[in-house]
């Protein structure tokens, strides 16, 4: 992998919290950090593509009538206190 070298401008609380995270062992060096975010910013960013070109082909988002059938069928339509309950009343 070619490494290239380059300067950026970074607000102070996020440079201290990058060098915080080599201190304690979390990243190698403060560029590694920077790259690891810019790869992680990335991968979302191809992952958001990607869904709105699924759901280009399959009709657009989920109405609210099918996001609520998919919640219950998932069981996530209800509250866990509200799932207990229903489940004592059986």
């Amino acid at each position: 992998m070619t490494v290239v070298k380059i300067a950026v401008s970074l607000p102070e609380r996020l440079v201290a919290h990058a060098r915080r995270r080599v201190r304690s062992g979390g990243a190698k060096s403060v560029s590694a950090y920077v790259a690891g975010a810019i790869e992680q910013r990335a991968s979302l960013e191809d992952l958001e593509a990607l869904l709105r070109e699924m759901l280009a082909e399959s009709g657009g988002p989920l109405s609210v009538a099918e996001r609520r059938a998919a919640d219950e069928a998932l069981g996530l339509g209800v509250s866990r206190p509200a799932r207990a309950r229903k489940a004592r009343a059986r």
